[in-house]
């Protein structure tokens, strides 16, 4: 077979270094549209990125040549150096793979976070996260 051919949707998680609420309200569209413009750059392809003042969720397909540590990595170097030297990530993240049948619920999650967060924050809907793809307790 002379090419490759890879569905590999993948579910990321970070926050900003130490949680502070540093993506404002009105930065958050330019944010998430030039995290969309990485990925396309960088080789993959950003299905929804979203989030909050503390934190990003971002729904992307790697392909076949990138890994999830790669493409965490670009996404969070890139952004960083565009949001201006004061502004840190989070040293870790998040990533659970998407099944091609749950990637309008993840899509619609993502861009449900203002909503979703009228109920908990961010650490919450984090532990819940883990629990639910079976990481121990993280506290």
């Amino acid at each position: 077979m002379p090419n490759s051919y890879v569905s590999n949707y993948v579910h990321v998680v970070f926050g900003t270094k130490s949680r502070t609420r540093a993506i404002k309200d009105d930065l958050q569209p330019r944010l998430w549209s030039y995290m969309v413009g990485i990925a396309r750059k960088h080789g993959f392809h950003a299905i929804a990125i979203g989030g909050m003042p503390d934190h990003v969720h971002a729904l992307i397909n790697l392909g076949a040549t990138l890994s999830i540590s790669e493409a965490v990595k670009v996404l969070k170097a890139n952004s960083s150096r565009w949001l201006g030297k004061k502004f840190e990530w989070q040293e870790g993240y998040f990533a659970c793979s998407v099944s091609r049948s749950q990637i309008s619920v993840v899509s619609r999650y993502i861009a449900n976070q203002r909503e979703h967060h009228k109920k908990r924050d961010f650490a919450a809907e984090f532990e819940s996260l883990l629990k639910k793809h079976g990481f121990v307790h993280y506290r």
